[in-house]
């Protein structure tokens, strides 16, 4: 088997443009690649082969960036872009307290950084793991402004909501834009499936996925998923209802243990077949390891 090949951080990175206001940094989904090193780590094997995206939403002079990216030169990056397209105002919103989410937050420290309180909370509590990780994010900045609950944003005039959901993790934070009809979904919505952060929460998240399903949006955009449909516009609904499918089935494996002898293709079979799900290998270790966390539960 050839070794992979590692690529500098940052030199894979594409800019799209899912829409007019919004322009989408892409990294990852290249086979054979990494970008930090052979050894496992969370930016190649947690992040980077399996795509990872952040977004800025974009109104003249002004814009929102949905997370900082993992790596300080994809954050450099990113800033760079945004600048030579005439912003001179950023803002920062976190989606939520991992580190793929916020790994560049240091080239932003001069911005307004902006978290739910439950996101401050836990980047407190981890910022010691996070610092000496592989690779490590030192320093880590953290948020200069929290919120508890909903708040309102303008970039120009668009209109954006911070909604607070509890989906993959405890203090996840969509940025929806209702007079574009896009939701930047952050972790909450992953495709093909969902990483299972925290197994014990997993009816929560399947509520909480109901309530954002009612919500009504027509585009969604996640920080995983596949390039090609994030450059054409992002995901509809159904791919909300394929992660509330996918979540149902993981909570009836200690009824049904036959179900963990199921493949990732096997075990989303009728989404894949529908189109509403595109199967990408590299998630069968992650559909592996989600079956192991709800097994391991008590």
């Amino acid at each position: 088997m050839n070794a992979p090949s590692l690529l500098p951080l940052g030199s894979t990175l594409q800019v799209l443009r899912p829409h007019p206001n919004i322009l989408a940094f892409y990294d990852g989904r290249i086979p054979g690649a990494r970008a930090h090193s052979a050894a496992p780590n969370w930016l190649d094997d947690g992040a980077y082969a399996l795509g990872v995206c952040v977004y800025a939403v974009i109104a003249g002079e002004e814009a929102i960036l949905y997370d900082t990216h993992i790596s300080i030169p994809h954050a450099r990056l990113v800033r760079r872009t945004l600048e030579e397209a005439g912003v001179k105002t950023i803002r920062v919103v976190l989606s939520h307290w991992h580190d793929d989410h916020v790994a560049g937050n240091e080239v932003f420290a001069d911005c307004e950084i902006l978290a739910l309180d439950l996101t401050g909370q836990a980047l407190a509590i981890h910022r010691l793991a996070l610092e000496n990780g592989d690779p490590p994010i030192y320093p880590l900045v953290l948020p200069s402004r929290t919120i508890t609950g909903p708040a309102e944003l303008f970039v120009g005039d668009i209109r954006v909501e911070l909604l607070p959901a509890e989906i993959h993790s405890h203090d996840g934070l969509i940025l929806a834009l209702p007079d574009l009809g896009i939701l930047l979904a952050g972790d909450t919505l992953e495709e093909p499936i969902t990483y299972v952060a925290e197994p014990e929460r997993l009816a929560v998240h399947v509520e909480e996925l109901k309530r954002v399903k009612g919500w009504n949006y027509a585009r969604i955009l996640p920080n995983h998923g596949a390039a090609e449909i994030i450059a054409a516009g992002g995901y509809g609904p159904g791919l909300i209802e394929a992660t509330i499918r996918y979540v149902e089935k993981l909570m009836r494996l200690k009824d049904e243990p036959a179900l963990a002898d199921e493949d990732l293709r096997t075990f989303a079979g009728a989404d894949f077949a529908s189109g509403t799900l595109t199967y990408f290998a590299p998630y069968e270790e992650v559909h592996a390891n989600n079956v192991k966390k709800v097994l391991a539960l008590p």
